[in-house]
């Protein structure tokens, strides 16, 4: 079957054919059909090639297709590569986009362009499993750029909307920078081994030094590109604005595939990270200062989509932290339980959006617990995992990540067990404010209020079930020896940088205290919350001006989009529009312009030569031809 995993991929981008050709011929049944179908025949190649892997002696298999780019001594077939890693991203990506395909039938059945909407995630899908399955970074580039072009589709999906348009090119300007410094990493591969694929370039890279500053070059560039995709800071203004989309698409980017994009690909180039001390530590500070920094933002945000999406930006500020610190497991199974309650959390949002006539302001929410049990219930499960709560699956990965730390600095763990906290309170507080008191939209918002249609709920429940016990899969040491079923199957992915980096080691007693004060902080946030927004039945203000300090800059982001506005877009507007009115209109089309009055002129006077008389026409040849000889004579 690993010989013909290329049809994984290739199932989508058929169902992307069929919708989007026949978008205005098929009916809106058929398209979702189609498309959903699509995605689960792939999800179920996905979990026979797992099998089928596991049940194999050989880590990685590789699938060549075709020659792709010879150019002297460079050599760049177009090949999967399917191993452990490969795998755990084939059945989410599959899995979760199967779910997310299923709401998106009953969450966009009113929506006219139904068909195109399907094609649109049959390609996104496509293009992140080649990124997952390429057996190189060139091919891993195709889909790297691939799913940046399909979110800039799906954002600004509804492109009436000047301000959906505004977002989608925002994600796609931005994505840029990062992709540049991939691209660069490319570059520097190909000039320091000679080649794209991992098969060649890891175990060349196993044999250099640690620190080796061509290594350090390589990490950092991959890394800005990781940057940009998985919305890190700087670049992670993109994520939230990226809201504008459909909700469904919102879970796709945000949960399971693009954003995710990162974390793989730095988790893929584990080898080379481990061998540069330096870049380790930059990715470590990069995520934890995320991780924190989009915390504090999410506390005051009142758009129930924009409290998830800066969850998301802080959530992955975790898996970074992860990798940092050699934890290259543990960020996969946070990747995992993520794409778990994350997907689960959008689409309950989204049904909350659908069941409030596309109302996203929690302000104007309140009491849906009883109108709505199905996703009260579901989303109260997924916050209590993304609130690290056992046994639920949070829990467990955040703890290994929490623990490597730990182990790596304890200044880290304090600074992750913070953010942990404001986890917890920003999660339960947007709960609250949706699901508990009384309703504060409108009369008629009231009215109709309902629970969403079982093509939406269901794949909530079955997401809320895997979120409870997706976390079992990473059974921590400490509660029993040799359980980590997700480490002993990604074990030959990382085996090489594992020689390399110490080994984590912290005492189980030191674990059940960093556990024990773990969760009794996230209960004491969850308490807090409690107080403010159900007891004391707080309401966030909507006037700013009640506002100060730092809840006031929490609430404007930190102003981080004005800065870049006073910092780069409107200098660089400025610059442009010096360039239009002086290079451009001046310089330019005055020298075009100029070279074309110069000749009209010249012409404008040959012209006048032209007098239609034959008399004048027969002097001018006579006067010629005399004045032929007059020069021959004085010449010769």
């Amino acid at each position: 079957m690993i010989e013909k995993s290329w049809l994984i991929p290739l199932l989508p981008f058929l169902g992307f054919l069929i919708n989007g050709l026949g978008r205005s011929r098929i009916s809106k049944k058929t398209a979702a059909v189609i498309g959903s179908a699509s995605v689960l025949c792939s999800f179920i190649l996905s979990v026979l090639v797992f099998f089928e892997l596991q049940g194999s002696a050989e880590t990685g298999v590789t699938v060549k297709l075709f020659e792709w780019i010879r150019a002297g001594s460079l050599q760049i077939p177009f090949s999967f590569y399917v191993d452990p890693l490969t795998c755990v991203w084939l059945l989410v990506i599959t899995g979760i986009g199967f779910l997310i395909h299923v709401y998106s039938a009953g969450y966009m059945h009113a929506d006219q362009g139904f068909g195109k909407f399907f094609s649109y995630l049959n390609l996104f899908v496509f293009f992140m499993l080649i990124l997952v399955m390429g057996a190189g970074y060139a091919i891993m580039f195709i889909g790297w750029e691939g799913v940046g072009l399909c979110s800039y589709l799906l954002i600004g999906f509804w492109y009436k909307n000047d301000a959906y348009n505004d977002a989608a090119k925002k994600a796609f300007i931005m994505n840029r920078i990062g992709d540049l410094g991939f691209l660069l990493g490319i570059f520097l591969l190909i000039a320091t081994f000679g080649s794209t694929d991992f098969t060649e370039i890891f175990p060349q890279a196993a044999g250099f030094q640690s620190g080796d500053g061509r290594l350090l070059a390589i990490t950092l560039c991959l890394f800005i590109g990781a940057v940009g995709k998985s919305a890190q800071l700087p670049l992670y203004t993109w994520l939230p604005d990226a809201m504008a989309g459909p909700t469904p698409v919102s879970a796709l980017i945000h949960a399971a595939t693009m954003v995710t994009a990162g974390v793989y690909m730095v988790a893929r180039s584990n080898i080379l990270y481990a061998l540069s001390p330096v870049a380790m530590t930059v990715v470590a500070i990069t995520g934890l200062a995320t991780a924190i920094f989009a915390a504090l933002i999410a506390l005051t945000q009142n758009d129930i989509k924009k409290v998830l999406a800066y969850s998301t930006v802080s959530q992955l500020g975790y898996m970074f932290l992860a990798l940092g610190v050699g934890a290259f497991t543990g960020a996969v199974f946070h990747v995992m339980t993520h794409a778990f309650f994350k997907a689960l959390l959008f689409l309950g949002a989204g049904s909350v959006i659908h069941a409030l006539h596309d109302q996203q302001d929690m302000r104007r929410m309140g009491g849906l617990k009883k109108a709505m049990p199905v996703t009260f219930l579901t989303m109260l499960l997924a916050t209590l995992a993304i609130s690290g709560i056992p046994p639920f699956s949070g829990f467990f990965s955040k703890d290994e990540i929490l623990a490597h730390a730990f182990s790596r600095d304890p200044l880290l763990w304090v600074l992750g067990f913070a953010g942990a906290l404001l986890t917890a309170f920003y999660m339960f507080r947007m709960l609250f404010l949706t699901f508990w008191g009384d309703f504060r939209g409108t009369a008629k918002e009231k009215q109709g209020i309902h629970e969403s249609p079982a093509s939406m709920t269901v794949p909530l429940i079955l997401l809320a079930v895997l979120s409870v016990v997706g976390g079992f899969l990473g059974i921590p040491e400490v509660f029993a020896r040799q359980a980590h079923l997700l480490g002993g199957f990604l074990a030959p992915v990382f085996a090489a940088s594992q020689e390399v980096l110490p080994a984590m080691h912290v005492p189980h007693s030191t674990e059940w205290i960093l556990m024990g004060i773990s969760v009794l902080g996230v209960l004491v946030s969850i308490g807090m919350a409690w107080s403010l927004y159900v007891k004391k039945k707080r309401v966030p203000a909507e006037d700013t001006v009640q506002r100060s300090g730092l809840v006031a800059w929490s609430y404007h982001k930190f102003y981080v989009d004005e800065l870049y506005q006073a910092l780069i877009v409107r200098p660089l507007d400025a610059l442009s529009g010096f360039f239009y009115r002086v290079m451009d209109k001046r310089f330019i089309d005055g020298i075009v312009n100029g070279v074309g009055s110069t000749i009209l002129a010249f012409s404008s006077t040959l012209r006048l030569l032209q007098t239609g008389r034959i008399g004048s026409y027969l002097f001018y040849m006579v006067a010629g031809i005399i004045l032929i000889f007059l020069l021959n004579y004085l010449i010769f």
